[in-house]
């Protein structure tokens, strides 16, 4: 079935007329008269009667406008969106994002990236940071965002683009608000939520485990926002990133000795052709000054 049959039929469908219909096409009647044939060959039937002075819908016709008006506009709306693609009106975007990793690190270069094309779509894909490799090999995602991914595919390509510690987070009526610092003794004593979501979950659990912090007996949490609520509320203390969103009700501090430290890579696929809005990302994210929003 090719697009010009469709086109032909749904013009003869509206006018009844197959000379009229020819017109509006701007093809000869026996160039309309034979697509149409082989249409209705392709199908298995008639769709018109041809009758004069007009003719009619077969009840296949009847059955078959409908689907073929919906094939037809589907398939103008996909080249029109093809188009507007190839001429950089509209701009796509796909990131996969680790759980851990907060979206405002990306709105500054996606403000400037909005400027330079007429319209863009964003799609934000979240999951675990096995789920961003999973992402970027499927093809459902162009670049990820994790601080480490585990998997050893030979086309992953990866840019690091900064480093930061973690800092425990309690609220501000906590009594070890007080505290200029916060020693592993302090915390013997505290309720922990665990970030199961983050990649360094368990590598920090080790070490406050070496340190005698009871970590077998915490909160398993999935979410920031849980966390942040939990914490506003004193029912536990939590080891976050430097640059996970801490709002103005709880304190950042850190711990004296923890050795506890991450690196935000970027992720792309080796090989594989890049849309013109995730190249230009790429070059911001690699050439971004990361000093400050890291501490």
């Amino acid at each position: 079935m090719e697009m010009h049959q469709v086109r032909y039929f749904l013009a003869v469908a509206q006018t009844l007329n197959f000379t009229r219909a020819a017109d509006e096409c701007n093809v000869t009647q026996p160039s309309l008269t034979r697509a149409i044939k082989q249409l209705e060959a392709e199908l298995g039937g008639d769709l018109f009667r041809r009758e004069r002075p007009a003719a009619q819908l077969t009840e296949l016709g009847q059955r078959m406008h409908p689907l073929l008006k919906q094939c037809y506009e589907a398939a103008a709306g996909a080249r029109s969106l093809a188009s507007s693609f190839k001429s950089g009106e509209i701009g796509a975007l796909r990131v996969a994002l680790a759980h851990s990793i907060d979206l405002a690190l990306l709105i500054p270069h996606l403000n400037q990236i909005k400027r330079q094309f007429n319209r863009l779509e964003f799609r934000f894909l979240r999951g675990s940071s096995r789920e961003v490799g999973e992402f970027l090999k499927k093809g459902e995602a162009e670049l990820g965002i994790a601080a480490e991914i585990d998997e050893a595919w030979e086309r992953l390509d990866v840019w690091p683009l900064f480093t930061e510690n973690f800092e425990l987070v309690i609220g501000k009526g906590h009594p070890l608000a007080e505290r200029s610092t916060i020693e592993f003794d302090d915390l013997r004593s505290e309720q922990l939520l665990s970030r199961s979501y983050c990649e360094h979950a368990t590598r920090i659990s080790a070490n406050l485990r070496e340190h005698g912090v009871d970590v077998d007996h915490s909160h398993e949490i999935s979410s920031e926002r849980d966390l942040i609520e939990l914490v506003e509320a004193d029912i536990g203390v939590a080891m976050v990133p430097h640059t996970s969103p801490v709002p103005d009700s709880l304190k950042r501090t850190s711990v004296a000795g923890l050795d506890a430290r991450r690196t935000v890579n970027l992720y792309g696929v080796a090989g594989r052709q890049r849309t013109a809005v995730a190249s230009a990302v790429m070059r911001m994210l690699r050439g971004a000054d990361w000093r400050d929003i890291a501490g």
